[in-house]
């Protein structure tokens, strides 16, 4: 079975963010935006509320969320950045309090399942003819594999991943021999 991929492309990670919202899709476009921006896995994010990112009594979208993750029941603080609160701000339409951020059009406050999520995120890589694997996974990867190409270091990206071990993120970061070449150029402009 082949690995889920970050995607490495600036431009490509752009096109993906944006495919749903040209397609006035803007549920979908805001889970891919979410999920490339906070770096959550797709079972923290469906489990989402409006609640969680927006102050109904004020009126304004919430700084950050805190969680605790599903898969390893550790705290969790999400800032959320600029280009999430954006996405945020093209849904507003939908907020309702108690109601899921990712619901689903069949049931009644229920959010979209895991297998959705899925075909959302592979219908805009196939429609857009992305080479390499991708997954909901590929949108947390996605982040850290920019974070660490921006020069976030890794414990930091393993800190906000949550992983017990670097070893983990290293896996995530997705590190190809171009990368691997990349920093026997920079060292050149360095020393």
């Amino acid at each position: 079975m082949a690995t889920t991929q970050p995607i490495r492309n600036k431009h490509q990670v752009r096109i993906f963010a944006q495919y749903y919202l040209k397609l006035g899709k803007i549920r979908n476009h805001v889970l891919v935006v979410f999920g490339l921006h906070t770096a959550l896995r797709i079972c923290d994010l469906l489990c989402l509320t409006w609640d969680d990112v927006y102050d109904f009594d004020n009126r304004r979208f919430r700084n950050s969320i805190s969680i605790t993750e599903n898969k390893t029941r550790k705290s969790k603080t999400i800032t959320l950045n600029k280009r999430a609160i954006a996405a945020l701000g093209v849904y507003l339409s939908s907020a309702e309090r108690g109601v899921f951020l990712f619901a689903s059009r069949k049931g009644e406050n229920a959010a979209i399942s895991r297998q959705q999520a899925y075909r959302i995120i592979r219908a805009a890589s196939d429609a857009l003819g992305f080479a390499c694997r991708v997954s909901c996974h590929s949108l947390r990867k996605t982040f850290g594999y920019h974070a660490w190409k921006a020069d976030v270091p890794p414990m930091v990206i393993m800190k906000v991943f949550n992983h017990s071990n670097l070893a983990v993120t290293q896996r995530y970061l997705g590190i190809t021999q171009d990368d691997i070449d990349d920093c026997y150029h920079k060292i050149a402009s360095l020393i």
